[in-house]
């Protein structure tokens, strides 16, 4: 009973650590996907260059500095 008890906290610990760190990492990435009019998609992360002028884009027409 004792070991089955350590095996259900060490459990609950885990899980708990991968949903922080993962509401951590992705709280951080920095995404836009774009939907067009003819249905197709276009996902631009960190790396692409356009996401700078697209995400000053986005914060100032949310109000968000």
């Amino acid at each position: 009973m004792r070991r089955a008890l350590g095996l259900l906290v060490a459990a609950t610990a885990a899980a708990g650590a991968i949903v922080i760190l993962r509401r951590r990492s992705s709280a951080a990435a920095v995404r836009a996907d774009l939907y067009f009019a003819d249905g197709s998609m276009l996902s631009l992360d960190e790396a692409a260059p356009e996401i700078d002028g697209l995400m000053r884009a986005a914060r100032a027409a949310m109000g968000a500095h």
